[in-house]
């Protein structure tokens, strides 16, 4: 056994070694039944995962090929070890407050002509997290290594079906900006369905195993020192898990990762269930990835307007910028988020007097910026800043100096180590001039909130800008909208920017794309979508001419929560979701379909004949306020697009 096997095995708990005539070992959740059982044959290294016997991925592939070696063949594993994991740790920026993250861990040692690894898995109840750690090879002498490829497949049973977002051609969209996880979803497409431009398909990525369960697949721990992956289209042995394309950032940067030895890749998550209650509910993203860095600042998460979501560009000038920060004060939010080209409209010396002005009605700015540089064409100033440590570092010391509470950085378009690297290095100068940072046209966040703490957001999904661009999207938001909670929020915050109480999406809000969900629907959103600041799509005349009672519960609703819990619901259709905040419960019911709904309030967290809020839509589709005594086993009939909200007392 190699020195380093030896080392690693002294921090278990408690340990089960096999010899090394081993072909196969495996591992079990706490509760025995996710068990997880990798096997070696013919020098390959191979797994499976079964729930409660049965198969949720068959045969699935090990390895990886480095620049010095192909590590996914001629393989035989040494020995093994199983340890036990009891963590805990407090989030405030997730879908729920306190995590206690209790798993087995088990360790496989592997080797080849080559040099050694170790294949890691953590399994709880519900999640599997896996990865290989990488020591020095040739006794020490080699001290990095140049990821070429991940042999890691997903597969699945011939049954399963699929809830996938294609990955975009690299430099294509506005301004050769994508790819930025902003494509449409296919929605329980057969297994072998091609992705629509043939470059597989975005994390995370949803599977219904035929009447089995389901299971969700990500991955978390994607820092500096690797690129973000995607699943590749299926193929004859599943999904391979694939890197970046060369042509992203306009060809700047290699595809392949690279890191020093020893070292580790980024954990890939799979998250089971016989019901989709562990999929809404997983925290597979944090469970096991750690701070990268403290802070001493204190960030506060709220409420927030911006006007160019109905305004548009012709809005970032000083005097309507005032009227939202008057609109942030008159709904009690503690953000104004000012957006591109404030630097041209507004300039440096006047923003200063907004923020001042801000602050005067209890109101702090988010500011928007440009991540380009060199990869892509967008000309929405400030550019050229974020890309770059000394401009960067000058930039945020001005924000500091305004009273600025964060910036809103766009456009980043790739998922190469080269721009994950720019990432962390906006986050992390950030956090010194204590300011918060949202992403926008970007990646999928990966375990980020846990990992930085000034994050708190990021689009990664079909936001709402498209409702104002084309009618198409205003059509089909109500199943866009019951996807998310299931598929892009189950594993980080999604700033979606939404929630509109104007009927047109148009700063007259009698023109343009009309929107065809129920304000209540709307209200719904605001619980179903999770992300701890939320500026939402309100204006000025909404005031006057949106209904009281939707502006008072905007007023109210909260952004952070202490738990989430699924109820009911079939993505792309309806959900039912609760979630806690302050010891009051917010359940949203939201039917996303053109038919209407008849749906059972037993399992809601409420006892019966409680008294709880109640909004809803009547007969004509107008929003109703009463406080009701809960019935707990009633039906709920939900017109099409329309929803229900609850609150306790």
């Amino acid at each position: 056994m190699h020195t380093y096997v030896k080392t690693m095995a002294l921090v278990a708990a408690f340990v089960t070694t096999l010899t090394c005539a081993a072909k196969t070992v495996e591992v079990a959740s706490p509760d025995n039944r996710l068990v997880v059982k990798i096997s070696e044959e013919g020098g390959a290294l191979s797994y499976v995962v079964n729930y409660d016997g049965q198969a949720m991925l068959t045969k699935s592939r090990l390895g990886f090929v480095a620049e010095f070696g192909d590590f996914s063949k001629g393989l035989t594993i040494d020995s093994s070890t199983i340890s036990r994991v009891d963590n805990e740790f407090d989030l405030d920026r997730i879908k729920t407050a306190h995590v206690h993250y209790v798993a087995n861990e088990l360790k496989a040692y592997v080797h080849n002509n080559i040099g050694s690894y170790v294949v890691t898995f953590s399994v709880s109840d519900n999640d599997v997290a896996f990865r290989y750690e990488v020591p020095r090879q040739n006794r020490g002498e080699r001290g990095c290594i140049r990821m070429m490829k991940e042999q890691t497949t997903f597969n699945f049973s011939d049954n399963t079906t699929t809830f996938l977002c294609p990955q975009s051609d690299a430099m294509i969209g506005w301004k050769r900006s994508k790819p930025s996880y902003e494509e449409e979803y296919a929605l329980d497409a057969p297994l072998t369905a091609k992705s629509k431009f043939g470059h597989g398909y975005t994390f995370p990525c949803l599977f219904k195993v035929g009447e089995v369960g389901w299971v969700l697949v990500s991955e978390t721990g994607v820092d500096s020192r690797y690129c973000a992956s995607h699943l590749s289209d299926y193929a004859s042995e599943g999904y391979e898990l694939a890197f970046a394309m060369q042509e992203e950032n306009n060809g700047n940067g290699t595809a392949e990762p690279a890191f020093a030895l020893p070292g580790v890749t980024p954990w890939r998550t799979i998250t089971v269930g016989k019901t989709l209650a562990p999929i809404v509910e997983t925290t597979a993203a944090w469970n096991t990835v750690r701070p990268l860095y403290s802070t001493d600042n204190k960030y506060v998460y709220g409420k927030g307007t911006w006007s160019w979501i109905l305004w548009q560009d012709n809005s970032i000038n000083y005097d309507d910028q005032v009227a939202f920060i008057d609109l942030a004060a008159a709904m009690g939010y503690s953000y104004t988020l000012v957006d591109c080209a404030w630097d041209i409209n507004i300039g440096h010396e006047r923003m200063k007097q907004l923020a001042d002005y801000a602050r005067s009605k209890g109101v702090k700015l988010f500011v928007w910026y440009s991540s380009s540089g060199y990869w892509n064409d967008i000309v929405q100033s400030p550019i050229n800043i974020m890309d770059r440590a000394i401009t960067r570092k000058a930039e945020m010391k001005w924000l500091k100096e305004i009273g600025a509470a964060g910036i809103k950085v766009d456009f980043f378009a790739g998922d190469k180590q080269e721009t994950l690297r720019l990432y962390e290095d906006i986050l992390s100068d950030a956090n010194d001039n204590g300011l918060m940072v949202i992403f926008h046209g970007c990646t999928l966040p990966r375990g980020w909130e846990r990992m930085y703490p000034n994050y708190v957001g990021s689009e990664a999904v079909l936001a709402s800008e498209n409702l104002i661009f084309e009618q198409h999207f205003c059509d089909v938001f109500g199943t866009n909208a019951m996807l998310h909670p299931f598929v892009r929020n189950a594993v980080g915050c999604m700033e979606f920017g939404g929630c509109f109480m104007n009927k047109y999406m148009h700063r007259s809000n009698a023109k343009g794309n009309v929107r065809r969900t129920s304000d209540v629907f709307e209200l719904a959103t605001t619980i179903l979508f999770q992300n701890p600041i939320q500026n939402f799509a309100l204006a000025p005349n909404n005031l006057t001419d949106a209904p009281k009672i939707c502006m008072d519960f905007l007023r109210s609703v909260p952004t952070t929560w202490d738990e989430t819990r699924f109820i009911d619901g079939y993505p792309g259709k309806y959900i039912v979701l609760a979630r806690k905040s302050g010891g009051k419960w917010y359940v949203a019911i939201a039917n996303g379909t053109d038919k209407e709904l008849s749906i059972n309030t037993m399992n809601l967290p409420f006892a019966d004949k409680e008294l709880v809020d109640c909004y809803s839509d009547d007969k004509a589709g107008k929003p109703t306020f009463a406080e009701v005594k809960y019935k707990k086993n009633a039906k709920l009939r939900v017109a099409p697009l329309s929803g229900v909200v609850y609150v306790g007392k």
